[in-house]
């Protein structure tokens, strides 16, 4: 059974007054503890409602109002989910709440969360139904897996260079709890590669096994058009341009190469972000 517990709002939460050290370390073993015992969802504080909004629907018309509002007390300050067996068992992680929040003086409210089965059975519950399994259907990451042959760590640090990226992991075999050949040791058994919000893995096959690379292509975007048109440079050193970084119909600046580890790209600038008049 999925609750939540609600943090009211009050005078110190809406004035943006943050939690001092005390409370969040007592916050965050309070969340420690539901993560444990295996019924933490998800929680998360909320700024005050100066920066929010609040939409009113009357008569039909919608009306957008920005905050801050008035009644302190019925506002939200904070929330935590969790999925519990019973009400008796989510009372218990309610009364556990940290007395340190508020100075001692704070308001949480406990609230069951509506499931499917408590409605009516028909099309409108068929049709959130069916969003839920999209949802659920979606990964949490989807990223590029390359293969190498035996040249994955100089691919991985030349990649890192040029993309402005920060190799997270790089294990070889010779790491791996498991036993391998001694022609496989120096060989990369995975690899990582985060460029910000984004994330690029590889590792090599095991000696013969490597087939190059067919049927992909690695797209990267760039706004900037002489950064483009740099990263695509640097990546067709040593390889083969399959098409030269040029303006196209779609984009300011595009280009296709295949680089020197057999890795075929797309660098593609579809803003006019710093081209020259």
């Amino acid at each position: 059974m999925l609750f939540m517990m609600i943090r009211k709002a009050d005078e110190q939460t809406e004035a943006g007054v943050m939690p001092s050290e005390e409370l969040l370390v007592a916050m965050g073993r309070y969340n420690e503890s539901l993560v444990k015992a295996g019924v933490w969802v998800t929680g998360h504080g909320l700024k005050p409602s100066e920066h929010g909004a609040r939409m009113t629907i009357r008569n039909g018309q919608r009306v957008v109002t920005d905050g801050p509002f008035a009644e302190t007390r019925e506002l939200v300050a904070g929330f935590t989910m969790i999925d519990v067996a019973s009400r008796a068992e989510a009372l218990e992680w309610l009364a556990k709440w940290p007395v340190e929040d508020g100075n001692g003086d704070a308001v949480v409210e406990l609230r069951p969360v509506y499931g499917l089965e408590d409605f009516e059975q028909g099309e409108g519950v068929e049709v959130h139904r069916q969003v839920d399994a999209l949802a659920r259907r979606k990964p949490d990451t989807l990223c590029t897996y390359l293969s190498f042959d035996g040249n994955c760590r100089q691919a991985f640090e030349f990649y890192a260079r040029c993309l402005g990226g920060e190799i997270e992991m790089m294990m070889d075999h010779s790491e791996a709890p498991a036993e391998f050949a001694e022609t496989w040791q120096d060989r990369i058994m995975h690899a990582r590669l985060r460029v910000g919000a984004l994330v690029l893995m590889g590792g090599d096959t095991p000696p013969g096994v490597y087939q190059g690379a067919s049927g992909f292509t690695v797209q990267i975007g760039i706004p900037d058009f002489e950064q483009a048109r740099a990263v695509f440079n640097e990546l067709a050193e040593g390889g083969t341009i399959t098409m030269p970084f040029e303006q196209t119909f779609w984009a300011t600046g595009f280009g296709m190469l295949t680089d020197r580890f057999g890795i075929p790209w797309m660098v593609n600038c579809e803003t006019d972000e710093g081209v020259a008049a």
